[in-house]
């Protein structure tokens, strides 16, 4: 795998820096084109792309059939208010409400196998975003989607959901870096502000991904939009506003890398986020994420939006402002974590019905107690 990416030609290796979503719920001539246009190294399907079982898992054979390298194939299973699949199976329980760490590891291992046999190979989870009692009456929208209510409760149990989705062989992905539990408003309408100094990041929402990085099962990170003016490395854009975490060398190289020292794939937040939309390009912000250090980035609803941020990186990369170098060492993190990748598990919809009801007697346990 690392040998192949490494010999694409230079409109490929771009491609593979691309984590896309995509307009259809199946492969037409359009998708077609546009897949072949920008040979994104990851897909990511949404509640839009699904309809029932055997189309979703022929979508995601499609789409592998049209790209020369294997892609990504994720999707935000998350459970609660963050469920793409609940049109086709029992909904699934937020993770707020979990009791224990064996509920977590039970509700990953059934969410793995459940999207494996669709075809997928990464789930984009578990959220480690720590929401303490206190925290918990903001309006950032992350409530229901974090686990316990306290960051050691942040590591037991997003700790045990994410070895049970990589015991079932699907790929997790810790977001959102570094933090925004703390947050006010939702990234997916504007910048939040995190009025927390290093310590208290350190200490509180730093403390998942110290605490996990070490076991070395985190392959992935997804980096957060949001701006934090009391931490020392908060940076500044050339306007003078405070710059998103998602477009800061000081945030995703120093922080995630050197501090952290992390060494797996960072993804960014989605770009077309209010977060980024209301202050960036799309160009702009892809170019800025690539220099920061982030290795694929993420646009998953508008096709001219991928389109736009793909043609402004080519370009970055074709007059230097990107290096050769820069974009190699995404490739080989990227390729390392294909590596990873098993094949998707037999198309079986009996046992997609009885992962189903084992949901629902997960929701009726959970309500018992």
């Amino acid at each position: 795998m690392l040998d192949k990416i490494f010999d694409l030609p230079i409109e490929q290796k771009i491609g593979q820096l691309f984590f896309i979503g995509v307009p259809d719920a199946e492969i037409n001539a359009d998708t077609k084109e546009f897949l072949r246009e920008i040979s994104p190294g990851g897909v990511c399907l949404f509640s839009r792309n699904i309809r029932d079982t055997k189309q979703t898992r022929r979508f995601l054979e499609d789409i592998r059939e049209n790209l020369s390298i294997e892609p990504f194939l994720s999707i935000d299973q998350e459970g609660g208010l963050v469920d793409r699949l609940r049109r086709l199976l029992a909904p699934m329980p937020a993770p707020s409400s979990l009791k224990t760490s064996a509920e977590a590891r039970v509700l990953a291992e059934t969410t793995a196998e459940i999207i494996r046999i669709l075809g997928f190979n990464m789930n984009f989870a578990p959220v480690v975003d720590v929401i303490t009692e206190l925290r918990g009456n903001s309006y950032n929208g992350l409530y229901s989607r974090a686990f316990g209510k306290s960051q050691n409760e942040v590591v037991e149990f997003a700790g045990e959901y994410l070895d049970g989705l990589q015991s079932k062989d699907c790929l997790g992905c810790l977001k959102h870096f570094p933090g925004i539990g703390a947050s006010q408003v939702d990234s997916h309408e504007e910048l939040p502000i995190v009025y927390l100094t290093r310590e208290e990041l350190y200490e509180t929402d730093l403390l998942p991904y110290r605490r996990l990085f070490p076991t070395d099962k985190v392959h992935s990170v997804m980096i957060a939009h949001a701006s934090y003016p009391r931490f020392d490395l908060q940076e500044t854009d050339k306007n003078g506003k405070l710059l998103p975490s998602s477009l800061s060398h000081n945030i995703v190289t120093k922080l995630l890398r050197e501090e952290l020292n992390f060494q797996g794939l960072a993804i960014c937040d989605d770009l077309e986020m209010g977060a980024i939309v209301k202050n960036y390009g799309i160009g702009e912000a892809s170019v800025m994420a690539i220099a920061a250090g982030v290795d694929m980035l993420a646009i998953c609803a508008n096709a001219d939006s991928v389109r736009e941020g793909y043609s402004a990186v080519l370009k970055a990369a074709a007059n230097g402002d990107i290096s050769e170098a820069r974009i190699n060492e995404s490739l080989t993190r990227i390729a390392h974590l294909k590596s990873l990748i098993q094949p998707s598990l037999p198309f079986n919809p009996t046992r997609l019905q009885f992962l189903s009801d084992e949901i629902v007697r997960l929701h009726g346990n959970l309500n018992n107690i």
